[in-house]
């Protein structure tokens, strides 16, 4: 089955370029990273406001821009419907003239009709008649959603539909509106450079860097198997680390890290062995790293693999979590940073173990926790 997307697109700005090529098929693609990264502007290329230098673009088999043959389709002829950041709802116009406003050019009673069926649709029976301003976060949102659905678009771009909301009502309507953008089945271009928000929003993840994707997968895949160390960061992940190979094998690397030797579960996607004293990166979700209790010691060596000691240098409250720095004890490498390594803990954990007072602690990552990235 061909991709309901397509995208190849190149534009030349004075100081920044953007060369994109990636496609996607049912659901919602996200397209993640820093701001400047060339996000917005791929959207305003797809909805044919800003013309590219060169490329392709094809929803649904359909061409709407290419420019080896001289295609380049209207913005109001290319079937896009548009949420932009802010919602930019008209002020002076009704909930009702606000969803009918791009089904201007049909017969008014078609217009009401389907104005009608998208109000029903969304939620919002009964407020036809209200103006913007006498709406909630949620409510407006869903209005920009309706304007922009109605006219049953075959592509939906949405340019960070949540920036402007304080968090607590943004985490609310992140769930809502992937509940929306499922129910209605249109195929979906979101932009973000929030990856929670990219995650629970997205089916598939495009991930940008300085105008270039850097990655494009599934989200599970992405989450578990960044293709790199660029991605782990753009990702915002920590303990993105870099060891030296001792040993390889088909199913575990065996590798020294910070005068450490580690071992780690080798992905069955790797094509190769890396070869011994080669350099390895690889990272580990802090919430994984798990300390070991002083009155239980190591009673169960098949839980505590990968054994260091070190101590606490700092540690931040995040509220439900503590985040730990920690620098390892006779790390026999020259110190990189002022810690080796984040690990976060639940607050009872914190508390329970009387963390503040005491700062020195075994601690173990199992082999599966810790994540190889391929060689870059």
């Amino acid at each position: 089955m061909s991709p309901r997307l397509q995208v190849c697109l190149r534009k030349r700005f004075r100081a920044f370029e953007l060369d994109v090529e990636w496609q996607a098929g049912d659901g919602v693609a996200v397209l993640f990273g820093p701001s400047g990264a060339g996000k917005t502007v791929t959207l305003q290329c797809l909805a044919g406001l800003m013309r590219p230098d060169a490329g392709r673009v094809v929803v649904d088999g359909r061409v709407l821009f290419d420019s080896d043959t001289g295609v380049s389709v209207p913005p109001q002829q290319r079937r896009v419907g548009y949420v932009f950041q802010g919602y930019a709802l008209f002020p002076h116009l009704t909930v009702a003239g606000n969803i009918g406003f791009g089904l201007r050019d049909r017969p008014r009673a078609e217009r009401q009709r389907r104005t009608e069926e998208v109000l029903v649709r969304l939620g919002l029976e009964g407020l036809g008649d209200r103006h913007p301003g006498e709406l909630s976060g949620g409510q407006r949102q869903r209005v920009a959603l309706g304007r922009a659905l109605a006219p049953d678009p075959a592509l939906l771009l949405l340019d960070e539909p949540l920036s402007a909301l304080d968090l607590p009502l943004r985490r609310a309507l992140r769930d809502e509106l992937r509940t929306i953008l499922t129910a209605w089945g249109t195929a979906a271009v979101l932009v973000t450079h929030d990856f929670t928000e990219a995650y629970r929003l997205g089916d598939r993840i495009v991930v940008y860097e300085d105008g270039r994707v850097i990655q494009a997968a599934p989200r599970a895949e992405l989450l578990w198997q960044p293709a790199s160390r660029a991605v782990a960061r753009v990702m915002g992940l920590v303990n993105v680390l870099e060891g030296t190979v001792l040993k390889a094998s088909p199913d575990r690397i065996q590798f020294r890290w910070r005068g450490q030797s580690l071992e780690a579960v080798n992905s069955p996607s790797r094509s190769y062995l890396p070869a011994p004293d080669s350099p390895l990166g690889f990272f580990v979700r802090p919430e994984y790293v798990r300390l070991i209790r002083k009155d239980r010691g190591l009673h169960d060596p098949a839980h505590h693999m990968n054994v260091m000691t070190g101590r606490v240098v700092r540690e931040i409250d995040f509220g439900t979590t503590w985040t730990l720095q920690i620098r390892l004890d006779e790390p026999g490498e020259p110190a990189q940073g002022d810690f080796d390594l984040e690990v976060e803990v639940p607050r009872l954990v914190y508390e329970i173990l009387e963390i503040e007072r005491d700062r020195h602690w075994r601690f173990s990552i199992h082999r599966g926790s810790i994540h190889v990235l391929p060689s870059s």
